[in-house]
């Protein structure tokens, strides 16, 4: 049995990949949204140091996944998918995966442009600076942290909700190829 994609639907590494990072993206916004609000105390530096972890897990997922995504390939676009849909649907994809790039990147850019003390992943083991402490630097991985998450939420927004649109309206194939097949009703659809 092969573990790449079959031309119908996402296959269990593709599925399990996607909704892991979906979750922990979803989850990381909410810890970084919360990092704003948490006063200076033991508990702020612990959640910054899970938000961080979490951060570099996402961020090497996306490596497993692209590598697994140029490795087991992707579905052919189900059956009727007019042309321009397909497109827009592929560059919402590439897109979101520069995103989820550029957000852990540029965190640990900040973390350590901004000479803060190491952080432990996980409290495991030290990760090391990408870079000396640098004010500039610092500032422009902010600006990319803070601005890109704002985007990465809306193109996630923006393909959550043609999923949906895809299974209530057009109540075609698309949301169900990347869910477990046992969820999926015998259809012929």
């Amino acid at each position: 049995m092969s573990l790449r994609n079959s031309e119908h639907r996402w296959n269990w590494p593709s599925q399990v990949l996607h909704w892991s990072i979906a979750a922990l993206i979803l989850g990381l916004a909410a810890l970084g949204f919360l990092l704003g609000e948490l006063p200076r105390s033991p508990k702020y530096f612990w959640v910054y140091d899970l938000h961080k972890s979490l951060g570099l897990t996402v961020l090497a997922l996306m490596v497993l996944r692209l590598i697994w995504r140029l490795y087991a390939g992707a579905p052919k676009p189900v059956p009727g998918t007019p042309t321009w849909q397909h497109a827009v649907a592929s560059v919402t994809h590439w897109a979101i995966y520069i995103m989820a790039f550029a957000m852990p990147i540029s965190g640990w850019l900040y973390d350590s442009a901004s000479g803060l003390r190491a952080l432990k992943f996980f409290k495991l083991f030290t990760v090391p600076k990408l870079s000396a402490p640098n004010p500039d630097l610092k500032n422009l991985a902010f600006d990319i942290h803070s601005w890109g998450i704002w985007i990465l939420l809306a193109l996630v927004l923006a393909h959550a909700g043609a999923a949906l649109w895809h299974h209530f309206i057009q109540k075609d194939r698309t949301l169900m190829r990347m869910l477990p097949a046992s969820l999926e009703k015998d259809t012929t659809t």
